[in-house]
């Protein structure tokens, strides 16, 4: 299935620079983009969900045990 995708001049330049630097054609850079943000988009709601679920069965880390983690953390 093909697709055809206007884009801004502006934005076509440096899709098109990026691209050359990468040694890519930009119809090969935007299938690779588009993928990387699909693939990224269906893993955060996968562990959103994870998250809620884990909010469901009473699991969770209260606002003041954070902050005292990230204190440990930050200390010298």
């Amino acid at each position: 299935m093909l697709m055809e995708i206007s884009f801004a001049p502006e934005v076509e330049a440096r899709l098109a620079r990026i691209a050359s630097e990468a040694g890519k054609a930009p119809n090969q850079l935007v299938q690779e983009l588009v993928a990387d943000y699909l693939d990224h988009d269906e893993w955060f709601k996968r562990e959103v969900q994870k998250g809620l679920a884990s909010l469901d069965g009473g699991k969770f880390v209260s606002h003041e045990e954070v902050g005292r983690q990230i204190e440990r953390i930050l200390r010298p």
